[in-house]
């Protein structure tokens, strides 16, 4: 299915104009991220692959851009009472920073088992964290009781139109770095896929600015749902996921899913061996922190699947996260 421009705020609740507006407002807080390359990854792939590197945004990931985007867009009387979240992650750190430079208060409610890196990063933000069961009831639980005794807005990691228009901002700025000055642009873009607020902003950005682009996304076989989703044309909710790629352990959602329904060319399932394997690969040959969610992409453009697709000379990656707890690698 192929959805003209301008229906896509009617069918998505986001469209290509919402993601200009949101890389505006996030402007004067959000980092542009850099492009690099490695000609061991080329050779390996097959083909020109081209990273975009939100390891280097702020909080260490991509979900800055979308919580800033929330954030800031919230009208002055309904800021003033706070934002409250649910997460053991980046999204947990966007939140907080993102309030912080509003200069509103931000509450955080993280699984008693979270690690401890990432909850003192949220806390040194100086927001104010919950602890919960590690289950999504009981986060649920606690969120809306937050929720109702402060009157703070809600903040969803990523099922929101504004936090996918925030997301898409970095594919607005891939796509402005690898076309300017009469370069060639990208034949197709991979992210990894979560909950898909990274993928569906993307999808809505490089769908409606290069509509012959392909766009794929990247599971764990172990967290594979939307892949499963894709292929059976309706949601199927992820099921006791076991990856060591904590960010994508999450279902879709009622936004996210039809944009990836709609727009992507595929999605590429990669092992757990592989997530690794990549993972270690980009450290050691470009030099960077990745993160497990990251490393995904990175297999899934090195497995024989994708590197069989003709008609792909250039492909672009973005890279989710650095955040890695360096006291447990997985080597």
């Amino acid at each position: 299915m192929t959805t003209s421009l301008t229906d896509k705020k009617t069918t998505y609740g986001v469209d290509i104009e919402d993601v200009r507006a949101a890389a505006k407002r996030i402007a004067p807080y959000a980092h542009i991220t850099p492009i690099m390359t490695c000609a061991t990854i080329d050779e390996l792939a097959g083909r020109s692959v081209l990273f975009k590197c939100e390891n280097f945004q702020k909080i260490g990931a991509f979900k800055f851009r979308g919580a800033c985007n929330a954030i800031m867009g919230l009208p002055d009387d309904i800021a003033a009472k706070g934002v409250v979240t649910h997460s053991s992650g980046n999204h947990a750190q966007a939140v907080a920073l993102a309030a912080k430079l509003r200069g509103i208060p931000a509450h955080i409610v993280m699984p008693n088992n979270s690690v401890v890196v990432k909850k003192n990063a949220v806390l040194g933000y100086g927001a104010k964290v919950y602890e919960c069961e590690p289950n999504e009831q009981s986060r649920h639980e606690v969120g809306e009781r937050v929720e109702n005794e402060t009157g703070a807005t809600f903040v969803s990691p990523f099922d929101d139109p504004a936090i996918i228009a925030g997301q898409g901002t970095s594919a607005l700025e891939f796509l402005d770095q690898t076309s300017d000055s009469g370069g060639r642009g990208l034949d197709a873009i991979i992210t990894p896929i979560g909950g898909g607020g990274l993928i569906s902003g993307t999808a809505i950005t490089c769908s409606s600015l290069q509509p012959s682009m392909k766009i794929f996304g990247a599971e764990p076989k172990m967290a594979d749902d939307a892949a499963r989703s894709l292929a059976k044309g309706e949601f199927v909710p992820v099921e006791n996921p076991q990856t060591i790629a904590d960010g994508l352990r999450t279902s879709t959602g009622k936004y996210t899913w039809p944009i990836i329904r709609d727009h992507l060319a595929g999605i590429t399932t990669v092992s757990e061996e592989d997530i690794v394997k990549a993972m270690r690969l980009v450290w050691e040959r470009m030099k960077i922190l990745i993160e497990p969610s990251s490393a995904v992409a990175v297999a899934a453009v090195l497995s024989p699947e994708l590197k069989a697709i003709p008609g792909i000379d250039r492909i672009g990656i973005i890279i989710s996260g650095g955040n890695v707890d360096i006291d447990h690698l997985p080597w």
